[in-house]
């Protein structure tokens, strides 16, 4: 069974698709390298880095709402970067007290704090593009041929592929318990006990799936050294990449390079 909703790749024709996987990957690499890199407080820097964003997305067939959707599930990470508020030294904004305990909110702990929010939400929506523009087999051959370490790419790639079977084997459970428990009827009553007794089963289901999930991972594993598995997954090499996806590269890398330098300019 495979499982579509865990799959973020959006097969489209749009000049996006087609551009080489390796092109594709080293820019968004360096897009989110950029982004991390910018000062704090270069607003027009992330404006620009959103809009090309936004603009890849729209060449790519996609609906910028989709990038911004998925990438608002990744935000609340950006709540470890709170104490900043309190910590960085500055003049204060925003004094409160909370009982005994009395605190304020300085100026560049707020600019710092906003800057790392929008640098992550930024960064996030680069990486959802390259996956929904890329498929995973595309992107594993791009990792292994820009000479990321084999091992790193295999780790990815078996990750990758057991989250499926993490999601099959929930699909099971979920779907055993419910042929299994009766349902409210016209009362529309809700079946099962307490919500202890309810934590117990989830728990247990829980603790089911985990063993479930080892025992098949064990299973596929041995039939892939059965085939001759040697922790490489192997495909047909890539073709040469083409005088226009070269110009392609050097003219992304040229233009982060550049937002680089306006933004520590200005």
């Amino acid at each position: 069974m495979h499982i579509h909703f865990l799959d973020p790749y959006q097969a489209r024709s749009s000049p996006i698709h087609r551009l080489d996987a390796r092109v594709k990957l080293v820019l968004a690499l360096a897009f989110i390298l950029t982004s991390a890199l910018v000062p704090p407080g270069a607003w027009s820097v992330l404006i620009l880095l959103l809009a090309g964003v936004w603009s890849a997305a729209v060449l790519a067939y996609l609906d910028p709402g989709y990038l911004i959707k998925r990438a608002f599930l990744a935000l609340p990470f950006v709540l470890a970067a709170l104490p900043l508020l309190l910590t960085v030294p500055g003049e204060a904004v925003l004094p409160f007290q909370i009982a005994s305990f009395q605190g304020a909110v300085t100026g560049p702990g707020l600019e710092r704090f906003i800057s790392i929010s929008l640098k992550s939400w930024i960064s996030i929506q680069a990486a959802i593009l390259l996956t929904a523009t890329t498929s995973f087999p595309n992107l594993l051959q791009a990792m292994r041929a820009i000479r990321i370490p084999r091992l790193l790419v295999a780790v990815v790639g078996l990750m990758w592929r057991y989250l499926f079977v993490l999601a099959d084997e929930a699909l099971r459970l979920a779907r055993a318990r419910e042929a299994r428990s009766s349902a409210g009827g016209l009362s529309r009553s809700r079946s099962g006990g307490t919500i202890g007794w309810r934590a117990r089963v989830t728990g247990g289901m829980a603790g089911n799936l985990f063993v479930r999930s080892i025992e098949r991972s064990d299973r596929i594993y041995l039939a892939m050294i059965a085939r001759g598995y040697d922790g490489e997954i192997r495909g047909l090499p890539l073709r040469r990449m083409t005088g226009r996806q070269r110009a392609i590269l050097a003219a992304g890398l040229g233009t982060l390079f550049l937002m680089m330098v306006l933004a520590a300019l200005f």
